[in-house]
């Protein structure tokens, strides 16, 4: 579904990203851990087109992306959900929903403002509320549901746990495990290694740019404990 091969990036003279490589696979849930600044949200935002690769290819379904708009990207049907939510503070809740809609796509699960309240039973009782009286937890909910009503093929999460409460961050994992069971393909970054068990089919530890192991989860606890 999604593929990165020899990426490099950087912000100025500070090169962050070393001939990283990875891929996520259709309908599975890949997570990218490691520490704060490791890469992991560069390598997010070079996929979506936000920082411009210095090096390397990105390739979405088969086609290249690198090079696009992150406008166009989005209308590929790649979703990104950033961690600073970005949600519109002075909209309601079916507003900042509605602000997202792109047509249905074929091959993606379709999704309507009443089926995301099913999946977010919080924003489904606050629809009228603004977006700015929200939580942080419900904040976070309600971006990832304007980014859903965009019927992406795939979704990029930003260290959706972040800052979290715990009863939100177990619900936030039921979430991303409900939306594997729909067939979105998922690529999220982590610090938050019980949560990335609990959603995560395949992992890949990132440190100082640089992709050090990839594998099940499984696989890499033991060395991302290391890391």
């Amino acid at each position: 579904m999604l593929e990165v091969a020899g990426l490099n990036a950087s912000y100025g003279r500070a090169r962050i990203l070393f001939d990283l490589a990875l891929a996520a696979r259709s309908g599975e849930v890949s997570v990218l851990l490691g520490r704060n600044g490791a890469g992991k949200s560069t390598t997010l935002k070079a996929i979506v087109g936000l920082l411009p690769p210095d090096a390397g290819e990105i390739r979405f379904e088969g086609r290249r992306i690198d090079g696009m708009q992150p406008f166009q990207i989005a209308r590929l049907g790649l979703g990104y959900v950033p961690e600073d939510r970005r949600i519109f503070t002075d909209l309601t809740v079916a507003e900042n929903l509605e602000v997202g809609r792109q047509p249905p796509r074929e091959g993606a699960p379709r999704w309507t403002a009443q089926r995301l309240f099913e999946l977010f039973p919080n924003l489904g009782r606050m629809q009228d509320r603004l977006g700015g009286r929200m939580s942080g937890g419900e904040q976070q909910m309600l971006t990832i549901a304007r980014t859903l009503m965009g019927n992406p093929r795939a979704i990029l999460l930003d260290e959706p746990s972040e800052g979290l409460a715990p009863v939100i961050v177990e619900q936030m994992a039921r979430t991303i495990r409900e939306l594997k069971t729909q067939g979105l393909t998922v690529l999220l970054c982590e610090q938050n290694l019980h949560f990335a068990r609990q959603v995560a089919d395949r992992a890949y530890v990132i440190e100082k740019g640089h992709v050090r192991r990839s594998g099940t989860m499984d696989e890499i606890q033991e060395e991302y404990q290391s890391v």
